[in-house]
Parts: C-alpha cells; structure tokens; sequence
C-alpha cells in the first residue's frame, strides 16, 4: 500500500540517478526515484531543479547534454517543484540558526516543509535527523521501503 507521506528529494540523489561514476548510488537512486514515481509522492523545488542541471551538464563525466537534462527538468515538474518566496527564505533561516544547516541545505529542508513533505531524501544531511517533523533519510543507507514502515 503506498505511503500517503511526501517525499522532498534533494540534487543529489537526482545527479547520482544520472551518474554511472559510481553504480551502486546510479542504482539505488535511480531504484529510489521509481519508486516515488510509482506512488506519486515525490517533491522538489526549483532550487533543486536548477542545481540539478547546472551540475548535470557542467560536472557529470562525461557531461549530460543540455537538451536531456532540460527534458529531465521538464519531466520533474509534475513533481510540483516548489518556488523558493521570502516565507521560505525566512524559515530557512530559522534552520539554518537553529540546526546549524548550510543556508543551501536549511533552503532545502523549508521547501519540505513548505511542500508538507514528512521526508527529506538526501546524503547531504545526518541520516534519521529530525527538522520540525522532516525525517532525514540518506537514500545510501536505507531503500524506499522504509516509507512503508511506522515513522
């Protein structure tokens, strides 16, 4: 039964998803991914699209070509990415003092929690960390059906 609990997935896991540098975290990404799109409960924001394929197309080796990347960002946006206002500027800097995050990575965890998302899907952030009700999950340590388990 799938997961009614959205989940926020992080550039990384995208990049990993298109990198074959490393083929266990191209699997498990790419594993992670099919499995959010099959339950329709994956979320992003633009700053991650963004992120996504400025890295893609300037850092993957060898390269994403523009046009593939752009029809990845075209595709992620039925994920309703969400666009980054003042309010989640605010609550991020909020994260940021608090959590003692990297402004980028509190930029992230608001847009979560802006979006209602119960997870955070990165490798970026402590793995099973709590931010206000965000669950960090490093996608490399468990797989996607710790969505099905009791949080």
């Amino acid at each position: 039964m799938p997961s009614a609990s959205t989940v926020f997935v992080d550039t990384n896991v995208l990049l990993y998803s298109e990198d074959r540098a490393d083929p266990a975290k191209h699997r498990t990404a790419r594993e992670w991914l099919r499995a959010l799109w099959l339950r329709r409960n994956g979320r992003l924001s633009v700053q991650v699209l963004n992120e996504f394929y400025a890295n893609a197309t300037r850092k993957l080796r060898p390269a994403m070509p523009a046009g593939d990347a752009r029809a990845e960002v075209r595709r992620y946006q039925r994920w309703q990415p969400w666009a980054v206002d003042h309010a989640t500027v605010e609550t991020a800097w909020g994260l940021e003092s608090r959590f003692g995050l990297s402004y980028w990575d509190a930029l992230v965890a608001a847009s979560a929690r802006h979006q209602g998302c119960s997870w955070l899907l990165t490798e970026d952030l402590q793995h099973d960390q709590r931010i206000d009700g965000l669950r960090i999950v490093n996608p490399f340590v468990v797989g996607p059906e710790i969505l099905d388990a009791p949080a």
